[in-house]
């Protein structure tokens, strides 16, 4: 793995499963001699969901770390979405309360592919085709795909060459999610026959998105106010897609059109992004009063309209115009 001295160096949370996957980095990091501690959450939907946590608290207690365990509520529509929100909430809080500093999961090759098939089928750039990165800045902590060059069927001949227990979710075969749609008719085919040729264009892919992501730069973060210089005004759309996706928010193709239109707007009636002189201003939207001293320094600072009150509410220093 490459992200082998990251780890060493930091606190880790594994975020576990039980499936082949999670199973696999499980047994790699000790194998890697990698310290680290697991977190798992039960949906409620299977009876194995039962036995994956009794696996994941038995690990726990061979290989002396602390396992985390959450129970969902019942999702009455819309599981996928609301499933993941729930599940980074869940180690969000973990990785908050208890320091970690890396917060590290099983995503495979398998999965970078089935994520670039779904995102082209909706309108997509670079940046968010490619979507799945091996190391990516999160609010407050980093998050680790150490598998992204491995494919499943890799992953899966490790257990069973190493006699590791493993379980296998059969709600992945489901195809009424989209995402198992996907996998099972498009990305695990591709993957099996042409699994070199899809890791090396990544790797192009991954060399191409650093390139176009050179043409702005972050000036300033304040919690979760971001503050970014454009040198090429095409990459607006772009930049707020990377800003937002660092503080857990997936935009779609239709918010990113709205963002090339315009200058000052409210993304999911969640986030506000304003462009100004260069300048790309994102932040939580939030209402509230404010005093005339502190709006006639924010105009005065040329500080947008929509991001003052988050700045207001959350006592950050008002920035200086760069």
């Amino acid at each position: 793995m490459n992200e082998t001295k990251l780890l060493k160096d930091g606190k880790n949370l594994l975020a576990f499963s039980g499936g082949i996957d999670s199973s696999a980095l499980f047994f790699m990091l000790l194998e890697e001699d990698i310290s680290f501690d697991i977190a798992i959450v039960d949906y409620g939907i299977r009876e194995q969901s039962k036995e994956e946590i009794s696996y994941a608290k038995e690990l726990a207690h061979r290989y002396n770390l602390k396992c985390y365990t959450a129970k969902a509520p019942k999702f009455e529509s819309h599981f996928e979405q609301n499933a993941r929100e729930f599940r980074y909430r869940f180690f969000e809080d973990i990785v908050s309360k208890y320091g970690y500093d890396n917060l590290l999961t099983a995503h495979q090759l398998n999965d970078q592919l089935e994520w670039l098939l779904m995102r082209l089928g909706k309108g997509s750039g670079v940046s968010e085709l490619i979507g799945l990165e091996p190391i990516s800045q999160r609010d407050g902590y980093t998050l680790v795909r150490p598998l992204l060059g491995y494919t499943k069927d890799e992953l899966l001949e490790y257990l069973q060459q190493n006699n590791h227990r493993y379980f296998v979710d059969q709600s992945n075969s489901d195809q009424k999610y989209e995402r198992n749609r996907f996998r099972h008719n498009f990305s695990d085919p591709l993957i099996r026959q042409y699994a070199s040729g899809i890791k090396k264009s990544f790797e192009y892919l991954r060399a191409d998105k650093e390139i176009l992501e050179d043409m702005f730069e972050i000036l300033s973060r304040e919690q979760k106010l971001y503050i970014i210089k454009l040198h090429n005004t095409k990459l607006k759309a772009k930049a707020v897609d990377i800003a937002l996706k660092r503080l857990g928010y997936l935009m779609t193709s239709a918010q990113r059109a709205e963002i090339e239109k315009e200058n000052s707007l409210v993304i999911g009636g969640k986030w506000a992004v304003e462009y100004q002189d260069s300048l790309l201003y994102i932040a939580p939207y939030c209402t509230t009063k404010m005093p005339k001293e502190f709006k006639e320094q924010c105009r005065i600072n040329k500080i947008p309209p929509k991001i003052r009150g988050y700045i207001f509410k959350n006592n950050i220093p008002i920035p200086s115009n760069p």
